[in-house]
């Protein structure tokens, strides 16, 4: 490097905009590799290649030379052209977050069935306890009808009569616990389904906006290196 170039550096070092106290991430666009810089021009030498998509921290950007001062995440500190950066993560690393996302959303389908068939049965299990519960219920309005014309003593009818009310107020109110534990699985079940339907369509409508555009980029820079 010539004599001038610590006096280059000084100058770069200047006229870089402050941004340590509002440092943002930015990302490495979709080209397939960018060269990190000692520094801010293409007479410096290369200090590492950068894969597209790498997260950097932007430190400054000269607003001369067009170049950005960044870090990555491994502490190497150096100079990548500015235009180079975006703020997003590259589309190919979204894409597949989304086909991930999307693979998941069809596999949860599989695993609800399986919890709803669960439910379903317990349904029906619950239906069963529940006409259990009112043959008992009959069965002691029965019992009791029989000891109110049967017994001679007031007081122990009374008595029996005040036990059998309880016991048919405590089947009565465990009947309407199993109507709602029903009326709530449904209520879960229906719920499930339409959040599976809503993440499956959104999925849907977000890779039918970024495949397009994804490949319409791509086909750019194919006609750029032509």
């Amino acid at each position: 490097m010539s004599a001038s170039a610590p006096l280059l550096c000084g100058l770069c070092a200047a006229l870089l905009i402050p941004l340590s106290a509002q440092a943002e991430t930015s990302y490495v666009t979709d080209q397939l590799e960018v060269g990190l810089r000692a520094g801010g021009s293409t007479r410096y030498k290369v200090i590492k290649m950068l894969p597209s998509g790498t997260p950097l921290e932007v430190l400054g950007v000269n607003r001369t030379t067009k170049y950005a001062q960044v870090k990555t995440l491994d502490g190497a500190v150096g100079f990548v052209p500015a235009d180079q950066l975006q703020t997003e993560p590259a589309a190919r690393n979204r894409v597949a977050a989304l086909e991930a996302r999307l693979a998941e959303l069809q596999q949860s389908p599989d695993a609800l069935s399986a919890r709803l068939a669960k439910a379903q049965s317990e349904r029906t299990e619950l239906a069963a306890r529940n006409q259990d519960l009112v043959q008992k219920s009959n069965l002691l309005e029965q019992q009791l009808a029989t000891i109110r014309h049967a017994s001679a003593n007031v007081l122990e009818v009374t008595t029996d009569r005040e036990r059998l009310r309880v016991q048919v107020a405590d089947l009565t109110r465990a009947q309407a616990e199993l109507e709602q534990e029903n009326r709530d699985l449904k209520n879960q079940t229906n719920l499930r389904w339409f959040l599976i339907g809503a993440g499956v369509l959104v999925g849907g409508i977000l890779l039918g906006l970024i495949l397009p555009r994804l490949r319409l980029r791509q086909r750019k820079n194919t006609w750029g290196t032509l």
